[in-house]
Parts: C-alpha cells; structure tokens; sequence
C-alpha cells in the first residue's frame, strides 16, 4: 500500500501486520533554530507521510553543528520522552561520506546521522539490536538541488515510516553491525591534587552551568550539601556553598548544587553563573574542599 510523500515520491507500506501497528510519536531535536522554516518543513513532510503521527519538539535550539551538545541533550532527555522514535538531526557533516543511519533498541528507534549525536543515549537505553544505512530510495525524497537537507529528504521519511508503522527498520537500507555506531567520547572526571577536574557540559539559557561531576565524585573529597568548596576557574577560586535550591541563598549569590539530572551544577541565584564566573561549554572547572 503506498501512501503520498512530497514530490510525489510513495512510501510504501510493506506487506505484513506492520499496519497494524499503533502509531508512535517523533520526538525531534535539531540545530536547525527557529527563523528559517527547516522545522516547519520536517514537520511537514512528517505529517505529509502520516497525519495522525505527533512530534514533539524537544528542542532546535542546538549550537550550530555542536555534535556533543546534541549528543548531551539528547541524553538528558530521551528518559523522559515517549517510547517510540527520535529523529536528530545535527550534522555538520550532511553530504559528505558520514552515513545516515536508524537504530532500533529497547526504547524504539533513534534516526538521525552517524557521527556520534546518537550514540550515549543508544547506549544509555540498552544498545542497538539493528542498525541500518538509510539509503533505500523509496522512502527518500529526491533532493530538488544539493545534499544538504538531508533533515527534511532522508531523515524524516525514515522517522515518519518507522513511526507509522509504514516499515520495519530492516526495509529502509542495508543493516549494519550492531556496534558499529560511530561513538561520541565524553570527558570523564580527573584528580587534581586535593580535588577534581571536570568540565562544564552545558549551559541553559539561565546561564546555569552543568558539569559532568557527580554528587558521588565530590563525596568521595568528603564533600555534602551544606557544606563549602571551592570552585578554581583558570587562576580564579570561588568559594561556594553545596545548597540543595537556589532559594538557599541570597539574591545574586552563586551556589553548587545537584541539578536536575543528578549532576553538580553552578548557579547564581537571578542571575548566570556564565556570565559571572566567565564559564562556557567545555571549560575546565577544578573543585576541592576548602582548607
């Protein structure tokens, strides 16, 4: 059964009970922002494939090419998100040999380009049990000039089939081992004399900075909230309290805290810690109990 795509380009619906199948919701995350129509057109030939599918639009506000802040995003959120399918789409590298990929695993299928941006949450849902190469054609729409929105012409189709039940993930290209996701390496936290290094993953636009140490990294230097640390920053040393909410201390005042997703966060209470303490994304922080 073949149902209309842009361009005139059929989806087809193979034989077998995959229409029988409920329809599932996209989750969808981009670099795209919001000022040209590139999410308006996903969602568009999304809807074109399948009327009854739902998007979520977990966010497009990604750094422009920033594989590892999609990657972080993408983790942070897929526990939350409905089971079913996560279309991403960060690719700096879109037309050049990275190959554009599906992956099935226990949470429902990830689609988006193979250059580590699906990797950690791959991983974090229990791995991939198939892996394909997009590149059967009749759930592609063919490109009106160069390879460069394979957001609207390869992965959306792919994500819209899958999530209709329109097709197996076996249908839309080649398999491929199942560990053969190109990986995205993660900085892990380091020793530094009477502390730990780490480094600042991601800033929100609060100007809160979350870290990749833990509340287990700092408890292993003796270190609890209530208590006091320092937080060096280059040449400069802060001496924060560890407070469990912002409203623990005053106004303008900056803090540590476990943020909501279990990691150690740096915060000023109505105001940003990026702009306070000049931190941005991938900067090195060192922190160690006060002497």
């Amino acid at each position: 059964m073949a149902v209309g795509t842009p361009n005139g380009r059929p989806g087809l619906r193979p034989e077998g009970d995959l229409g029988c199948l409920l329809v599932q919701t996209i989750s969808f995350l981009s670099d795209f922002g919001l000022t040209d129509e590139f999410v308006g057109v996903v969602h568009g030939v999304v809807l074109r494939i399948e009327p009854k599918l739902r998007v979520i639009d977990v966010t497009h506000g990604i750094e422009r090419g920033n594989v590892r802040a999609g990657a972080l995003a993408l983790l942070r959120a897929v526990q939350y998100l409905p089971e079913g399918v996560a279309l991403v789409v960060v690719d700096p590298g879109v037309g050049t040999s990275r190959r554009p990929i599906a992956a099935e695993t226990p949470w429902g299928h990830f689609v988006g380009p193979d250059n580590g941006v699906l990797a950690p949450a791959v991983t974090m849902v229990g791995g991939a049990s198939a892996i394909v190469a997009l590149e059967d054609e009749r759930f592609r729409i063919p490109s009106l000039g160069g390879a460069t929105f394979d957001g609207r012409d390869v992965f959306a189709p792919a994500a819209a089939v899958l999530a209709a039940g329109q097709a197996a993930i076996k249908d839309l290209g080649p398999a491929l081992a199942n560990d053969s996701l190109a990986p995205l390496l993660l900085p892990l936290v380091e020793p530094e004399g009477d502390g730990i290094r780490g480094e600042v993953w991601w800033l929100d636009q609060f100007g809160n900075c979350q870290t990749n140490v833990s509340a287990d990294d700092l408890a292993g230097l003796g270190l609890a909230p209530g208590g006091q640390m320092i937080l060096q920053v280059g040449g400069t040393e802060y001496d924060l309290p560890w407070v469990v909410a912002y409203g623990d201390v005053e106004p303008g005042q900056p803090l540590v805290h476990i943020d909501s997703y279990g990691l150690m966060a740096v915060a000023v209470r109505e105001g940003s810690a990026a702009e306070r303490l000049n931190l941005t994304g991938g900067h090195p922080v060192v922190l160690r109990p006060r002497r």
